[in-house]
């Protein structure tokens, strides 16, 4: 498919791939010592039958009542798990910024590819939307390994452009949300900090567990200007002409500054955070996943 190659890069599949087997003894660990859920799944315990109909899994017919009956039957099993995991990646104009191989969006895509390719492999449920003022494309929760290619494609198509308009995204996924899961935000968090606040907030008391990739770039972290230099926004008309040896200390004081508050936020609100550079390992972010994954599951 067109866009499956730009973020499913060989090498960080290799390493997903690995990081899936070194992991998939502790995940089953832990899934098969979770309590039943009356959600259905995928899990060896039969449930029932339902009458077959187009867009179902051939695999769960179940041929012998067709054979009784002539007609089709698909198997309903009770699920292990609850987890369904919900990607929210940033496609707004500040995340176009990176000096690296891959700028912040392009990145922020992989990541999150990534993390649904784990999670399918885990067979549970993901899915994922785009977002900048508001939800510009969603792609449904499922968990045939396939659906990797409908999340996939969903980020290749879009072009970050518009500011961020956290607050009203995540109180729009509050509000129509099915039931409780994991909702995992990819983003610069270059928004309203209040609204920002506000909507964790919101959602944490829905009673969905959070999880917080922040994606920078190593020169938005380290300030490593020298020279007469030229700043423009991204998303505004400003720009800023100055020697940044002068301003490189205020710059990093104010970074810290938010970045701690970001941080003390996302504790107060029982929120996962964490940082990640654009130059910073694949796996590293997914073993951050993982870890955060298996204390959400041994909350259940």
């Amino acid at each position: 498919m067109p866009g499956s190659k730009r973020f499913l890069h060989p090498e960080a599949i290799k390493r997903i791939s690995r990081l899936e087997v070194r992991a998939r003894h502790v995940v089953e660990g832990f899934l098969s010592g979770m309590h039943r859920s009356p959600y259905f799944g995928q899990s060896v315990e039969f449930l029932q039958h339902r009458e077959y109909v187009p867009g179902d899994d051939l695999r769960h017919v179940d041929w012998k009542v067709w054979a009784r009956q002539d007609r089709l039957y698909v198997k309903q099993f009770e699920e292990e798990t609850n987890l369904r995991c919900q990607m929210l990646v940033d496609i707004s104009n500040s995340m176009q910024y990176g000096n690296g191989p891959l700028t912040k969006y392009e990145y922020a895509c992989t990541l999150a590819c990534s993390l649904a390719y784990l999670v399918l492999k885990q067979q549970d449920s993901v899915g994922c939307m785009a977002f900048d003022e508001k939800i510009r494309s969603t792609v449904p929760t499922r968990t045939r390994h396939n659906h990797i290619f409908s999340i996939v494609d969903s980020l290749a198509v879009q072009k970050p452009a518009d500011k961020t308009d956290m607050y009203g995204v995540l109180r729009t996924i509050a509000e129509t949300a099915p039931r409780r899961g994991m909702i995992v935000i990819v983003s610069d968090l270059l928004a309203d900090r209040p609204g920002l606040i506000k909507g964790l907030k919101l959602i944490r008391q829905r009673g969905h567990d959070v999880l917080v990739f922040h994606v920078m770039d190593d020169e938005e972290l380290d300030f490593p200007f020298s020279g007469p230099t030229r700043f423009e926004g991204l998303e505004s008309m400003d720009f800023l002409n100055c020697n940044p040896r002068a301003l490189r200390e205020g710059y990093l004081a104010s970074l810290q500054a938010f970045l701690d508050e970001v941080r003390r936020e996302c504790a107060r609100n029982s929120c996962d955070y964490a940082l990640v550079r654009t130059s910073e390992p694949l796996d590293a972010a997914l073993a951050t996943y993982l870890s955060k994954r298996i204390t959400v599951m041994n909350r259940l």
